[in-house]
């Protein structure tokens, strides 16, 4: 039977989803969905018999999935402290967004030059399951699940460029996702953002790649300039954002 998740998968994209995991799969999605979401907080201290303890897992398929963690950036082992959540201050969460504007914003501009129709119609119809949710619907909060649910992901993966798509569908998009969940909140935010998106996939659509690479730039510009909003009275040597 398919999850909750997977089926969304299947309605947004029309793309089916097969669940093959392992059980050490499933143990890193679990702890990797609660760091993102801040459910294990940045800088708390991992600790395998907490976490066997606490989620019903054994040690072996945790060890493996914390491993993995550390490799997805969401876990740093410090020496003679141990594993921790990985804590951003805000001005690597500020220079992370600023890698974000350029790199994002290139692939954008290739999705508009060469993502297939199809791919495209996907991304209305993605827009379409996101436009009905509660949270946004009340301008509360605008929360995207992971992979083909995410927009900024697909358009990514639409650029066809595999080195923009191994280090921002890879190595940075959990981390990335970890900040972004908290953000959504931000209020008056999610309205705003989601017509960015419009907009955005609509340049696509029109196969004007400079705007297209406009849009999305502005997008992760004005994420940016809300979070640095947000935290403008603290020390951004010193502050650790939180979600």
């Amino acid at each position: 039977m398919l999850s909750a998740n997977e089926k969304a998968v299947n309605d947004a994209t029309g793309e089916p989803q097969q669940d093959s995991r392992t059980i050490a799969d499933r143990v890193f999605e679990v702890l990797q969905d609660a760091i993102v979401k801040g459910d294990i907080e940045p800088g708390s201290k991992i600790t395998e018999p907490g976490l066997a303890k606490q989620y019903g897992i054994s040690r072996g398929p945790l060890r493996e999935a914390i491993r993995r963690l550390e490799g997805r950036r969401l876990v740093t082992r410090i020496p003679h402290v141990g594993a921790r959540v990985v804590a951003l201050s805000l001005k690597e969460l500020l220079d992370l967004y600023d890698v974000r504007e350029a790199m994002e914003g290139m692939a954008c501009r290739l999705a508009a030059r060469s993502m297939p129709i199809a791919e495209i119609e996907q991304l209305k119809g993605l827009l379409a399951y996101h436009e009905a949710q509660a949270e946004l619907q009340d301008n509360v909060a605008y929360y995207q699940e992971g992979g083909d649910l995410d927009l900024h992901y697909r358009i990514i993966r639409g650029s066809g460029n595999e080195k923009l798509t191994e280090l921002l569908c890879g190595d940075l998009y959990y981390l990335v996702r970890m900040y972004r969940y908290r953000f959504s909140a931000t209020q008056g935010r999610p309205k705003q953002a989601f017509k960015e998106h419009y907009r955005i996939v609509d340049a696509i659509e029109q196969r004007d790649e400079e705007l297209a690479e406009m849009l999305m730039r502005r997008h992760i510009r004005a994420s940016r300039q809300n979070i640095e909003a947000r935290f403008s009275e603290a020390d951004p040597a010193d502050e650790v954002i939180k979600p």
